[in-house]
C-alpha cells in the first residue's frame, strides 16, 4: 500500500471518529446523556454500531473523546522538555493548558452533564487514574530525573489531582499557583538525600 493510500486512510478514520464524537456530544446535550443510547449515535452519525465501537470502546468514551491527546500530551511534557528543563515547571504549563481547554466557556455544558452522571464521573475517575500511571511511568522512565519508581507515581497523581482541583476551582490559574510549589516541593524532598 502506498503512503498516500495510507494517510488518506488515516485522514477518513480520523473523520469518522470525529464526526462519530461530535454526534453523540451534541446528542447528549440536547438529550441527556442517559437519553440516548449507542444506536441513536450511530444513526445520527450516518455509521454502523460496529463502526461506532471501533472507534470507541464505550458510550462514555464518546463523551471523553480527547482523553488519549490528554495523556499523550501529559507524557510529552516529561519526555519532550528542553534539555536540563525541571520537570515541575514543564508539568505545570501543561498542566495550565489543559485546564483552560476544559474551563473555556463552550466546555461548562459537558461538565455540567459530567458531574450530573454518576457513569461519567465514575469513568471520569478512571481516566485519572490511567492518566497518572502514564505520566509516572513517563518520568521513571527519565533517568535523568533520579527519583524512584514511587516518587514517579506520587508526584504523578498530585499533578493530576492538581488538574481536577484547578478545573473545579472559581479561579484555575490561581489554583494553579497555589498547589504547583506544594508539587515542587514533594519533588524536591523525593529527590533529597535520605539521613539516618
Amino acid at each position: 500500500m502506498s503512503v498516500q493510500q495510507s494517510g488518506r486512510r488515516e485522514r477518513k478514520k480520523a473523520a469518522t471518529r470525529q464526526k462519530i464524537a461530535d454526534t453523540a456530544l451534541r446528542l447528549f446535550l440536547e438529550r441527556g446523556y442517559d437519553a440516548v443510547g449507542i444506536r441513536d449515535v450511530a444513526a445520527e452519525a450516518d455509521v454502523a454500531v460496529t463502526t461506532l465501537f471501533s472507534h470507541f470502546a464505550s458510550k462514555e468514551a464518546l463523551v471523553f473523546e480527547q482523553d488519549e491527546d490528554f495523556e499523550r500530551r501529559l507524557t510529552q511534557a516529561v519526555t519532550d522538555r528542553a534539555p536540563q528543563e525541571p520537570l515541575v515547571p514543564a508539568l505545570r504549563r501543561e498542566i495550565l493548558a489543559l485546564v483552560r481547554h476544559c474551563t473555556a466557556d463552550s466546555a461548562a455544558p459537558i461538565w455540567h452533564m459530567i458531574d450530573a452522571s454518576p457513569a461519567l464521573r465514575k469513568y471520569d475517575d478512571s481516566i485519572r487514574l490511567r492518566h497518572a500511571d502514564a505520566l509516572a511511568q513517563a518520568i521513571a522512565a527519565d533517568p535523568a530525573l533520579g527519583r524512584s519508581e514511587t516518587a514517579a507515581r506520587t508526584i504523578a497523581r498530585f499533578v493530576i489531582d492538581a488538574y481536577s482541583l484547578a478545573r473545579e476551582a472559581p479561579d484555575p490559574e490561581a489554583a494553579l499557583d497555589e498547589i504547583f510549589p506544594m508539587i515542587d516541593a514533594a519533588w524536591e524532598a523525593a529527590g533529597a538525600p535520605r539521613h539516618t
